[in-house]
Order: C-alpha cells, then sequence, then structure tokens
C-alpha cells in the first residue's frame, strides 16, 4: 500500500510530513523508558492551551533547553536557569511552564525512588497493558477519562504542575498507555500487534 493511499487517523494534517511522521512511528506506542517519559511529559506540560505541532516543531529546541530531558540535569536548574531559558526563542517562552518542568524533574524522580521507575508507576494505571480505544471518526475522541483523571489526581498530589486531566489523556495517548488510533487506521493493529507478542 502506497504511503498515500494508507489511512491514518482523522484527527491528523497529512500536509504536513513531520506531523505524519509522528503520527506513523511514535504517537501511540507504548513507551517504558523513563528518559523518553520524561520528555513526552515536558512537551505534554509545555502544550497545554497550544496546539500540539507548535510544540512538535520546537521539539529540538525543548531537546536543547532541557538537557537532552535528562531529568537529573533538569531537577538541579536553578532561578537563573528560568531566566535563561526565558530568553530562548526555540521554545514556548512560559515562565510558569518553565519553572513547571523543573519542578516535575523533580517530582519525577521521587517518583523514581519509590516506584523503581516511572514507567512503573504509571503502567499501574492501566493494569500494566494498553487500553485499546474503538474509535471511529474525530467525534468518538475523548478528552479526558477515569483513567486520566484519576493519574492527574495523583500526580498533583505528588506535586506536578501543568497536568490536567486534560493534559495527562493526551500524554496517556502519546506514550501508548492507550492505543487511540482509529479503527481504520494502518497504525492500530501493527502497535496491537508489536505488543502482544
Amino acid at each position: 500500500m502506497s504511503e498515500q493511499k494508507k489511512c491514518r487517523c482523522p484527527w491528523l494534517d497529512t500536509t504536513k510530513p513531520d506531523y505524519v511522521l509522528y503520527h506513523d512511528l511514535e504517537w501511540g506506542v507504548p513507551v517504558y523508558d523513563d528518559q523518553t517519559l520524561f520528555e513526552f511529559i515536558t512537551l505534554e506540560s509545555a502544550q497545554a492551551g497550544l496546539s500540539w505541532y507548535t510544540i512538535l516543531k520546537k521539539r529540538s529546541g525543548y531537546k536543547n533547553a532541557f538537557a537532552n530531558f535528562n531529568v537529573n540535569k533538569v531537577a538541579l536548574f536553578t532561578a537563573d536557569d528560568v531566566e535563561r531559558l526565558m530568553l530562548d526563542k526555540t521554545i514556548v517562552r512560559n515562565r510558569l511552564k518553565i519553572a513547571a518542568t523543573v519542578n516535575n524533574a523533580k517530582r519525577f524522580i521521587e517518583i523514581q525512588k519509590e516506584f523503581g521507575s516511572f514507567s512503573n508507576y504509571q503502567w499501574k494505571f492501566v493494569d500494566n497493558k494498553p487500553i485499546v480505544s474503538n474509535l471511529n471518526n474525530a467525534e468518538d475522541y475523548p478528552a479526558i477519562t477515569e483513567v486520566s483523571t484519576a493519574f492527574a489526581k495523583d500526580l498533583k498530589k505528588r506535586g506536578f504542575k501543568f497536568l490536567g486531566p486534560t493534559t495527562v489523556y493526551a500524554y496517556m495517548q502519546a506514550c501508548g498507555m492507550v492505543n487511540d488510533h482509529s479503527n481504520d487506521c494502518f497504525r492500530k493493529k501493527e502497535i496491537i500487534k508489536a505488543f502482544s507478542e
């Protein structure tokens, strides 16, 4: 099947090659690596109130600004680092979001110490296996779920910022805790097959 003929999720703007690549290679693929999970948490919290594509375009800027998403390094960022990043045009220059990323790095490490890894902690919310959704069109996609609400509530209790139920659901979609590819999207079955063996 040619790239043009492949059926993809209804929300995807297929005129943007980088967006298509993200959808085809990353979105909805289960992630268990803590560094990648910290990257996704950082990017999703930055996205709050903005379009995901805006953040996707700035992804390499975030990678450079936040020490290649090394959570231990980011946790040591100071007020001076926040000021420095406020001048960085390659990221969203929102003081509260930048400060939240530093705060969230510290909270992330606390969870790693408690559970052995952040991955161990987050996957417990879905009984350690992706939830496979039944989605046929754009209107079927939920903004929040009971699980994302519970996950967000627990993160808030632990001191995380900019991670409400909607943002957490987007995070869950991104890192494969839910397989929200539409039923006719070619990636849905590929991901199910890859992670059920």
